[in-house]
């Protein structure tokens, strides 16, 4: 990761999607911003941005949720680098999610903080 992102936001929830892009935005490390609403559309994104290197994810979206999601990206190694950043109410699927290989988790309403925090950890532990 180099301290350079390529962040994809996958948000259904247009308000969270656009907070969330305000806090990547204002992360000196941030680049550039990829958004898709679902899991299916961000499968296809990170198919055509392979400079993409973390990951924002919601559970709770319709076509493909975030668990369906983690489950096409676990199955498909050239993605193992990315780490996956899920963003939820609904605390219950944090285990899942984690066996899943998501890399951490944010319980919303998501805060600036937040955001800093998960991003240096996965530029320290991407980049050890």
């Amino acid at each position: 990761m180099r301290g350079v992102i390529k962040a994809l936001i996958v948000e259904d929830d247009i308000i969270n999607q656009k907070l969330l892009q305000t806090f990547l935005k204002k992360n000196p490390h941030v680049e550039k911003i990829y958004e898709a609403y679902n899991g299916l559309e961000a499968l296809e994104i990170l198919e055509k941005n392979r400079d993409i290197n973390i990951v924002f994810l919601d559970i709770k979206m319709p076509v493909m949720d975030g668990i369906e999601f983690l489950e096409n990206l676990k199955s498909r190694h050239d993605f193992d680098y990315i780490p996956v950043i899920v963003l939820t109410t609904d605390e219950t699927r944090k285990e899942e999610a984690i066996t899943l290989g998501a890399f951490d988790f944010i319980v919303k309403p998501i805060h600036q903080d937040d955001i800093n925090e998960k991003i240096a950890k996965a530029l320290e532990v991407v980049s050890a």
